[in-house]
This record gives structure tokens, C-alpha cells and sequence, in this order.
């Protein structure tokens, strides 16, 4: 689904200006500084517009979350959340995630959400896929020893590809699901994930763990 073009984005990510980080490459090696007290680093691929976001901060008060998101019209939506909410354990960068090695030191994030990532269906563009061997070695890099990959998805083919490229990258497989929700809704949703859920749709998770010494 686009995105629909805010004419006022601008105003409105200046009123939210205190949970983004337009500089990240100056915070390598020193995201802690932001929260001392945290202890956990936390990163989201594609935040959207916020609900699982600020939902999974909510519930983990100790863990600081860095929330990455390239289209600003959704961002903003996710920042204004946090915002009103007053959660102080968030931040919002504006950037790819092939980037991500330029602002995270090695071992430095403890553990990955990947929520409902294009799936760019078709061997021709398999490469861009957040699960993709490319990005997976990029991922090994900047997670901690035994660090998580927490994956979920409703495209049953992305989701098999990815179970694949996860074990063949150097990650293990825990909590494999293809129906999360079968008995009931489980844990924070999206707000995708509601609408698929509320649709009759599966949906997969599972949790990668990079095995010690990768």
C-alpha cells in the first residue's frame, strides 16, 4: 500500500524532533549514551507507522529501541505516537537498512524486529528482501553474540526463503510458527498485521539466533 503524501509532514516531524536522530553515524559505537540505565539496544526494519513500535517499548521499559523507517509519511505517524505516549526509550532514524553498518559498532544491537517486509517476490529481486544473504551478513555484524532476528510475515513464500537463508547464513531456528494466531491473538501486532489477522489470513514468525562464534 502507498503511502499517502503529507502536506504538513515537515511541522509535524519538527514537533516530534526530540525522538529522532537525523546524525545516527555520530552515535556508533555509543547508542547507551541516549540510555545509560538500558539494557538492551533494540532495532526495528520498517517501523510503519508506530503500533508495534510503541506497543513492544511500552512493555519493555529497560531496552532501548532505535526505530528505522524510510518513508517519513509513515514515521511521522510512528514518532507522534511515541510522543504521545511519552515514551522516552525510542528513537526514529530516516534511512536504509544496508546503511546499517555505518551507524552500529560490531556486537553492538542485541536484537532485529523484522515485521512484514516487502517480500519483492521473483529470483530478479531476491537480493532486496530484509532476509536476504546480503543483509543477513550485515546483521551478523552489528548483533551481539546469540543476538535474535525476530521475524513475522504473512507471505508464506518470503517466509520460506527466509527460513532457509536464515539457517544457511550462520543463524538457528527457534519458535517456528505459520498460523501465530491460531488460538487467539498473540503478543503486540501491527497495524497490518490486525488487518490481515481480522481478514483470516496466517501468519508466520519465527525467531533466528546467531550462533556463537559467527
Amino acid at each position: 500500500m502507498r503511502m499517502r503524501k503529507k502536506p504538513n509532514l515537515i511541522p509535524r516531524m519538527e514537533r516530534c524532533a526530540g525522538v529522532q536522530i537525523k546524525n545516527p553515524a555520530e552515535y556508533k559505537g555509543r547508542w547507551r549514551s541516549i540510555m545509560p540505565e538500558a539494557e538492551n539496544l533494540s532495532l526495528e526494519l520498517g517501523c510503519g507507522k508506530g503500533r508495534f513500535t510503541a506497543g513492544t517499548a511500552r512493555e519493555n521499559p529497560g531496552t532501548l529501541f532505535i526505530a528505522v523507517e524510510k518513508v517519513r509519511d509513515a514515521m511521522v505517524v510512528a514518532m507522534e505516537r511515541v510522543c504521545g505516549e511519552e515514551l522516552s526509550n525510542v528513537r526514529f532514524i530516516d534511512m536504509d537498512a544496508m546503511n546499517l553498518r555505518e551507524i552500529f559498532e560490531n556486537g553492538e544491537v542485541s536484537r532485529i524486529y523484522i515485521n512484514f517486509c516487502d517480500p519483492w517476490p521473483g529470483n530478479k529481486h531476491a537480493k532486496r528482501r530484509l532476509t536476504a544473504p546480503g543483509f543477513l551478513e550485515i546483521y551478523r555484524d552489528i548483533l551481539i553474540p546469540g543476538g535474535e532476528i525476530h521475524f513475522k510475515t504473512d507471505n508464506g513464500p518470503l517466509f520460506e526463503y527466509s527460513l532457509g537463508a536464515f539457517s544457511q547464513n550462520g543463524f538457528s531456528l527457534h519458535e517456528v510458527t505459520r498460523d501465530l494466531h491460531h488460538d487467539g491473538p498473540t503478543g503486540i501486532m501491527t497495524d497490518y498485521e490486525e488487518k490481515f489477522f481480522n481478514q483470516g489470513m496466517t501468519i508466520n514468525r519465527c525467531v533466528a539466533r546467531l550462533e556463537e562464534g559467527r
